[in-house]
């Protein structure tokens, strides 16, 4: 396995190139790139700077372990807002190729484009709820995300690419089982999981055994850490994940690939309000690639 870093706690918003040349000093091997929507595509990823992107992280030793973007509208009931996803990700598709990477990641839709509660954001004491229209449809809402996601897939595989989804709470896939269910109905070989425990955990899976369920459908990981309680993103060995367990799952699935560390809620982290990361960030990183090790070190797995 190796180390890699999510772009975007570092520097939330392009241009990324000091962003990448951070995360190199960091000692990390590998590093995800992102575009949060259109404008991104439009303005940031031009084929010139597609080809300077590469040069930098050649330069500094990198790989680029998935491209991440997520198409707006994929989980709608509107045929045309499905349609502009599918065109949106083939622009991703491309985008990634182009970068060299061999891997795109998007989080699971929100069923209808709903806006559901923020686990973050929960009050203590009052109702949690979620506005629902009369009359709808589940089961096709469910299966037009799917036959969406089939065409999604079709594009990597022309590609060469892989298609790693995230869950996340209140979306058509939630859990490692649900994830599975969607693999197995969208039935497109490029199709896995990208693992985030911070994100299954509050939805009720222990990571170990959702590593043990999701099985060879592993393709990439998310790690950071939380109370399982909201999905917050803190440093690992700060919440109640057993990342020891964690670690032998995925050896036991034979898993060899990236443990991309995203810690969207430390000290220094960038975000929408604090476009660069502060120097504590360094030191979140550090210190959660030397826990990682020791405890890997301990079942004798080797992290780079």
């Amino acid at each position: 396995m190796q180390f890699g870093a999510a772009i975007w706690p570092f520097q939330w918003y392009p241009p990324y190139d000091d962003a990448i040349r951070r995360v190199a000093r960091l000692g990390f091997s590998n590093v995800e790139l992102i575009a949060w929507d259109a404008g991104a595509l439009d303005e940031y990823y031009i084929p010139q700077r597609v080809a300077a992107l590469k040069r930098l992280l050649a330069d500094e030793g990198l790989s680029l372990s998935e491209f991440v973007s997520t198409p707006a509208g994929a989980g709608s009931l509107d045929p045309r807002r499905r349609a502009e996803a599918v065109e949106y990700f083939k622009r991703v598709v491309d985008t990634a190729a182009a970068l060299g990477a061999t891997m795109v990641n998007s989080v699971v839709s929100t069923p209808f484009d709903l806006s559901f509660p923020v686990l973050l954001e929960l009050p203590e004491t009052q109702e949690v709820t979620v506005d629902l229209p009369r009359g709808l449809d589940w089961t096709n809402g469910y299966q037009a995300y799917v036959e969406t996601l089939q065409q999604c897939c079709a594009l990597c595989d022309d590609a060469g690419l892989r298609y790693a989804l995230e869950t996340h709470p209140h979306r058509w896939a939630t859990t490692a089982l649900s994830m599975l269910r969607l693999i197995e109905d969208v039935g497109s070989p490029v199709l896995g999981a990208n693992l985030d425990p911070s994100h299954l955990f509050p939805c009720g899976d222990l990571p170990q055994v959702a590593v043990y369920q999701l099985g060879t459908k592993v393709y990439h990981t998310h790690f950071s850490d939380n109370d399982g309680q909201t999905n917050a993103h803190w440093r690992p060995g700060k919440g109640k994940i057993d990342w020891s367990a964690t670690l032998q799952a995925l050896q036991d699935i034979g898993y060899d690939g990236v443990i991309s560390i995203e810690l969207e809620d430390v000290p220094g982290r960038a975000s929408k309000g604090n476009p660069v990361a502060g120097e504590a960030f360094d030191h979140e990183n550090l210190e959660t690639m030397r826990y990682l090790s020791a405890l890997a070190g301990t079942l004798g797995i080797d992290v780079s």
